[in-house]
């Protein structure tokens, strides 16, 4: 590898500017489409404007035109450009856009140098989440309450641990998602969840005594559950998850 494909980085250099193209073998259709998504999202290739011809598409990927026209399709179906018949392709607006395509959110993610995206996601997961809480508790059955139980257990074991405890905050979310039954609820906080996590911005640096505090949460969410209290569990969960998402959030700088 260049030292020129090293430096490549997603979303750190303009799709057309670089002097070379991005070519792995096996990955050649997977890497067009990538570039192509950061481009449109980034607002390098806005909204109304035509992404360019074939040829020179083909030429700057160093691929065939029939990988590029495959490209393109695959991201026509994402919802961020149309085929117009003698007008070119288009980009569309963002409203238009699949945003829980997994391309496409990772691409908004790893982009959002104002973390709003990530700000959004906050709400959306608060939302359903505190949904799916609420269901849990009004339905939850014995076998259930012991499976959260035990997860928050598993919590309080971990809580030194900030790779285990992670995953074990991770387990617990997703049980109470499960136990819900509102799978399409489910679905998306996956999705939106699983995106997230590939942000270091998402993550943060948490310290222990932000673990204590994501413990206290937890078992909050849990109390409520086994009071049987939907409104309780509802207000919790929506708590925690605003309130945990401040605590990871890094303030933004301005550039002067």
């Amino acid at each position: 590898m260049s030292e020129a494909q090293t430096e490549a980085v997603p979303g750190s250099r303009s799709f057309l500017g670089a002097a070379d193209a991005r070519t792995p073998a096996a990955r050649l259709g997977v890497a067009v489409v990538h570039d192509l998504v950061n481009a449109i999202v980034t607002g390098e290739i806005a909204a109304g404007e035509s992404l360019p011809p074939e040829v020179p598409l083909s030429q700057h990927f160093g691929v065939s035109r029939t990988v590029i026209r495959e490209s393109v399709k695959r991201i026509e179906e994402k919802g961020l450009v149309t085929v117009v018949q003698g007008r070119g392709t288009q980009v569309q607006p963002s409203t238009s856009w699949n945003i829980l395509d997994p391309v496409v959110l990772s691409a908004l993610v790893e982009n959002d140098d104002s973390v709003g995206v990530l700000d959004e996601l906050a709400v959306v997961r608060g939302a359903l989440e505190g949904s799916m809480s609420a269901e849990t508790a009004r339905t939850r059955s014995d076998d259930e309450l012991q499976q959260l139980r035990l997860a928050l257990e598993h919590m309080h074991e971990t809580v030194s641990d900030g790779e285990a405890f992670s995953q074990a905050d991770v387990d617990f979310h997703f049980l109470v998602m499960t136990f819900s039954g509102n799978r399409l609820a489910e679905n998306i906080t996956r999705i939106l969840f699983q995106r997230a996590l590939e942000s270091a911005r998402f993550s943060g640096t948490p310290t222990g005594a932000a673990f204590q505090l994501t413990l206290e949460e937890h078992r909050r969410v849990l109390e409520a559950i086994e009071r049987g209290d939907s409104a309780g569990a509802e207000e919790a969960m929506r708590r925690h998850i605003a309130d945990a998402w401040q605590r990871r959030r890094l303030p933004i700088h301005k550039k002067v």
